[in-house]
């Protein structure tokens, strides 16, 4: 029998039939993109470790949403900074909070956006930690009924749904009951179900005011050798009710990612965090990458592992080149 048999580069040969074969495809439509809010009025400010990615405040989201929805990109996730912060993070579930002001504004300008927020205390505790203080321990059980009030608060004001990220046990399904009692049975619960403690974090506690005052977040966030008890995290918060589950982050946790889409049906999503998208950014402005093709390379690794959404501070970037 002549040798090879069989040429696999036959279908390499050009960029038609490439893409006529192509196994895994990035779409706008599975790209969120995060947006930082901030209390105060004519508040654009760019993040110094994070190019491109600014604050703003509520009455200056209008030009972001716009050039947002004209790239195709249909969902935002938001985070809060408030101009004042206490102990049990009291801005977090007022009605007229950053987040909610936030979210009547986009909704306004641009109706058919899937708005999704972050339901977590550090950017608005004075301590930074995600959840009530008892000493300098963190008391999940107090601070669940916390993060249900800032949950129904975020729906009042029009969130199509939220994604708590506390880390907090029980969470989801202290969300869920809080939601339907307040009338939102509708509303989804994006869990960040398996949330790594992960040193990857550093530009986001920069751009949302949330270094911790004292201490870390690794009694409360998942140990970065750990993957079956991803999987035991993932399975408790369905079992809760968590409508998409979450695996964050994603460049360092692409096995725990894949496991997680061989395990449940469930939508999954995927966080390509700060410090990842600060690497790529620090490298290709020395000349060292192609920036580009890395993003897409990373983006599609991403969504190769499983995830069908990945949020991603490239969702701009990505959607003007798809």
């Amino acid at each position: 029998m002549p040798y090879p048999t069989e040429r696999l580069r036959r279908l390499r040969r050009t960029g038609a039939l490439r893409g006529l074969v192509q196994e895994t495809r990035l779409h706008r439509s599975a790209l969120v993109y995060p947006l930082f809010v901030q209390e105060g009025k004519g508040v654009v400010q760019e993040i110094p470790s994070m190019p491109g990615i600014s604050r703003f405040s509520p009455d200056r989201l209008q030009a972001e949403i716009t050039e947002i929805a004209s790239l195709g990109l249909i969902s935002v996730i938001l985070f809060g900074i408030p101009a004042k912060k206490d102990p049990k993070g009291t801005a977090a579930y007022q009605e007229t909070g950053v987040v909610q002001q936030a979210i009547r504004t986009i909704k306004k300008e641009a109706p058919e956006m899937i708005v999704i927020t972050d339901v977590c205390l550090c950017e608005y505790t004075s301590h930074g930690h995600c959840g009530v203080l008892d000493g300098e321990e963190i008391d999940n059980d107090a601070t669940l009924d916390l993060l249900a009030r800032m949950a129904v608060s975020h729906a009042d004001a029009g969130a199509d749904m939220v994604a708590p990220s506390d880390m907090m046990d029980g969470r989801v399904r202290a969300l869920r009951s809080a939601l339907d009692k307040a009338g939102f049975s509708s509303v989804p619960i994006m869990s960040y179900a398996a949330k790594y403690a992960s040193a990857f974090y550093g530009p986001f506690r920069e751009a949302a005011e949330s270094t911790p005052a004292f201490g870390d977040r690794r009694s409360y966030q998942m140990d970065p050798p750990n993957r079956n008890e991803a999987i035991r995290e993932i399975a408790l918060d369905i079992e809760e009710g968590a409508d998409i589950v979450m695996v964050k982050p994603a460049l360092a946790y692409l096995d725990v990612l894949r496991e997680a889409r061989e395990c449940f049906l469930h939508p999954l999503a995927a966080y390509n965090v700060s410090g990842e998208y600060a690497m790529v950014k620090a490298a290709a402005a020395r000349g060292w990458i192609d920036e580009d093709r890395i993003v897409a390379e990373i983006l599609m690794s991403i969504k190769r592992a499983g995830a069908d959404l990945i949020l991603t501070y490239f969702a701009k970037q990505v959607a003007r080149d798809l």
